[in-house]
Parts: structure tokens; C-alpha cells; sequence
């Protein structure tokens, strides 16, 4: 009996020290605030939340993510309202400049520059992505994923074989190509417009560079050159006379960004213009074995620039508009050799690193990585991702992408002016005017 009893006694001892390491563990374990970009609809989505998020948990049982996924403007909305209370998550997916501005010239993110080089990363990244000058503070202040072209023009040749035509070479070709292609009941080019950055960004971006030639955005931002100088009005006009030749249609601007992929895939449109980045949304998916465009049909689509401006006043053709990948940086306030900021530390790594870098170039989530050390040879891409991977032949320069170039206040008036361009609410010359305003107020607050 009195060994029953001791018995009872020692297991008691034991499930008490057990319950007492647990706590102790669940106190020891380090808790992170994550704020991602994500479209929870977009395909891969689900399956991203395993291969990336609960894999880093189950590596690092010490770390528990508290996540939160926003896209679209709501992320944007959300990263300011936490900087202006002060309150940023550990970690944070962010631009390299625009559309992260107040991050970087704030310098509420932690340079990454003295953790990057203690743990060698420049062995296996490309030299402009450690590269804290390429980024708007002038410090490294996010660890980029990639390179991005903000501009690419998919060509459907199903619809343009449907309708005799060949994929147009020039502008003139693209205007004659309208009638032919409305004849047969389809758009000449599509370009979900709805969102106002997507014309600025995907298309205006490169339309600017043509126009006004190599380090324009450098001549504003020095006041040797105004928004309203001829070279940058005959870019805006030339938006101005896409519409007015129904190459764009003025219906693109209420499309959604979201709706976009969707409709190009079921022939609605010859051409259609986005990111680099959105091939992702074309190919298979991977949890629901479902693709937007089978990959049986994917070679019956080019992946390319605009055509030759043909117009005048363009300075060169064969440019297009690029910029470093966003990436994700580490709030500022994290204190160094703290064990949180070594955590954090680590989720960057991993959300930057080969594996998941890997991971998204095989799903088109991701284009061209910023890292030195993927295996190729070892991967099975679709027929767009291949096509999209020769895509920098397609052009000679890349010029600046707006919002990586200039802040909020100075493009979000540019943003809002070409849609009313399109709409007709606003000429060029009244988009410009609020442009180079936009500008001077932002300098003189500087």
C-alpha cells in the first residue's frame, strides 16, 4: 500500500514538473507580428500557407507567427495606419521605395546591411539586391525577392489567328488591328484599370521612359526638369490617344484588378497588360490541379513589351520599366542581439531564402530571384514560366517604375489623373499641372 502510495506520489511529482517545463516552454517561445501581401483567392494561395508559413513554425517551434494577409490597397492602408500609431509588426512585407516610402524615409525598418554581412548572404544573392543604395532610404532595408518588370504585354494568338492577325510589331499595327478585332467581338488590349495604380505602374511606367528617355525621374527630382515639360506631356497624351483609338477601351476602367486573368484567359481580349508577376495567375495551381490556361494551351501565348512607339517624340523603343522586387524588412524598434530581433531575423531569411524563393518561382508567384544559387535544371516550369524567364531579351532598358521613384503624395495625384484621362474628366495638361503641384508641395515639406 505504501508503495501504491509512493507511486501516486512520484507520478504526481512528475506531471507537476511536466506541466511546469510547459509553461515554462510557452513562455520562452517568441511571438512575431507579421503584416503580408497576399491575395488569399489568388491560385497557390492555400498551399503557400503550408509550404511557407506553418513549415518556418514547424522548423522553429520557439517562434509563433501572428500573421496577418491584406492585398491591394487595404495592405497599403493598413502598413501607414500602423506607422502612424507607431505600431508596426516585427516583420513586414514591404517596396524596395513608392508605395513604402514613409517606411524607408522614416527609417522605421531595421537595417538588415550588419546582419547580411555577418551571416554572408552576399555568397548567394545578387549584388543589387544587398544593395541598400537601389532602396529609398538609402539603407538596406528589406531583403528584395527579386527583380520585377512592372510592364508585360501578353499577346493571345488564338484570338488573333480567330481574326487573321498576327501579333502587331508596331503602334500603327496595334490601331489597325481595333476594327478587325471588334468585328470578331473581342477588345484589342486589356488592362484591368479599376485600381488607378495599374495604369501608372504597368503600362505608364514604360510609356515615360520611351518618352523622356533614361534618368528623367533624376532631372524632376534635381529641378532640372518640370512634370510639365514637352517630353513628359507627349507621354501623357499618348495615353490620351490609346483611348481615343480604342486600343484601350474606356470600359477596361472599371474592371478589377482580380477580374483581369480571368477574362484574358477565356478570349475576351487580343492583348492584355500587367506585371511580370502575373503569370502566376495563369498557371497550374497547385492545390486545386486547376490552371487559367491549361498548360497544353500556354504556347498559344506570348509573353513580351509594348510594341514600337511609333509616334513622335519618343526618345527609344525597347525599353520597359523595371524595379527590385518588394521583399520583407524587420521593424526598427527591435533591439540588436535582442533574441526577437534574431527570430525575426530568421523568418526574414527563410522568406527570402532558396527554398521559398524555390518554391514561388515554381508556382509564377515569383519571376526572377533575387538569389544566385537556385537549381534551375532541377525544376519543372510550364511554357509561360519559361517564356516569362526570357523575357529581359525582349527589351534593351529598363527605366524607373513611377511609384518606386517618387513618393505617395507626388504619384497618387499621377495615378488618379490617368484615369481621368481615360474617363475624360481631365486633359494631360491638367494631370501634369497637379503632378509637378504634387511635386512642389512635397519638396518644399522636405
Amino acid at each position: 500500500m505504501k508503495l501504491t502510495r509512493l507511486s501516486a506520489l512520484v507520478l504526481a511529482m512528475i506531471m507537476l514538473l511536466s506541466l511546469g517545463m510547459s509553461a515554462a516552454s510557452a513562455q520562452e517561445q517568441i511571438e512575431l507580428r507579421v503584416l503580408n501581401y497576399r491575395d488569399m483567392t489568388s491560385p497557390n494561395a492555400m498551399e503557400e500557407t503550408e509550404k511557407v508559413w506553418k513549415a518556418f513554425e514547424e522548423a522553429n517551434p520557439d517562434i509563433k507567427l501572428v500573421i496577418q494577409d491584406e492585398f491591394n490597397d487595404p495592405f497599403h492602408q493598413a502598413t501607414e495606419a500602423y506607422a502612424a500609431a507607431d505600431n508596426l509588426p516585427d516583420v513586414l512585407y514591404a517596396w524596395p521605395s513608392g508605395r513604402s516610402t514613409t517606411l524607408h524615409t522614416k527609417k522605421l525598418l531595421k537595417d538588415l546591411a550588419p546582419l547580411a554581412e555577418r551571416d554572408g548572404l552576399k555568397d548567394t544573392y545578387l549584388p543589387i539586391a544587398l544593395d541598400g543604395s537601389q532602396q529609398a532610404g538609402g539603407y538596406l532595408a528589406i531583403i528584395p525577392s527579386g527583380v520585377t518588370a512592372t510592364h508585360t504585354f501578353y499577346a493571345n494568338l488564338e484570338v488573333l489567328k480567330d481574326a487573321g492577325l498576327e501579333p502587331a510589331k508596331t503602334y500603327s499595327e496595334l490601331v489597325a488591328q481595333v476594327p478587325v478585332l471588334a468585328a470578331k467581338g473581342y477588345e484589342t488590349v486589356l488592362m484591368p484599370s479599376q485600381d488607378t495604380w495599374v495604369m501608372q505602374s504597368c503600362l505608364f511606367s514604360m510609356i515615360a521612359g520611351r518618352f523622356c528617355g533614361e534618368g528623367w525621374e533624376q532631372k524632376i527630382l534635381s529641378g532640372e526638369a518640370k512634370f510639365t515639360d514637352p517630353d513628359f506631356m507627349n507621354a501623357l497624351n499618348f495615353v490620351k490617344k490609346m483611348y481615343d483609338d480604342g486600343v484601350l477601351n474606356r470600359s477596361t476602367l472599371a474592371v478589377g484588378y482580380g477580374e483581369g486573368p480571368g477574362l484574358f484567359a477565356t478570349n475576351t481580349a487580343a492583348y492584355y497588360i500587367d506585371g511580370d508577376w502575373r503569370v502566376g495567375a495563369f498557371i497550374t495551381d497547385a492545390s486545386t490541379k486547376q490552371a487559367l490556361i491549361a498548360p497544353e494551351r500556354q504556347s498559344n501565348f506570348l509573353v513580351s513589351v509594348f510594341p514600337e512607339i511609333d509616334v513622335e517624340g519618343v526618345k527609344f523603343n525597347r525599353s520597359n520599366s523595371a524595379v527590385l522586387a518588394t521583399g520583407y524588412g524587420i521593424n526598427a524598434k527591435l533591439e540588436d542581439g535582442s533574441p526577437k530581433l534574431e527570430a525575426a531575423w530568421k523568418l526574414v531569411k527563410w522568406l527570402t531564402g532558396n527554398e521559398v524563393q524555390t518554391y514561388r518561382l515554381s508556382t509564377g508567384g515569383l519571376v526572377t530571384p533575387s538569389r544566385s544559387d537556385i537549381d534551375y535544371a532541377s525544376m519543372s516550369l510550364e511554357p509561360l514560366q519559361v517564356t516569362l524567364a526570357h523575357l529581359t531579351s525582349e527589351y534593351d532598358t529598363a527605366t524607373v517604375v513611377i511609384d518606386g521613384a517618387f513618393a505617395g503624395p507626388v504619384y497618387t495625384p499621377l495615378n488618379d489623373g490617368l484615369q481621368a484621362i481615360g474617363l475624360g474628366t481631365q486633359t494631360p495638361e491638367d494631370v501634369a499641372k497637379a503632378t509637378q503641384d504634387a511635386f512642389d508641395a512635397w519638396k518644399a515639406a522636405q
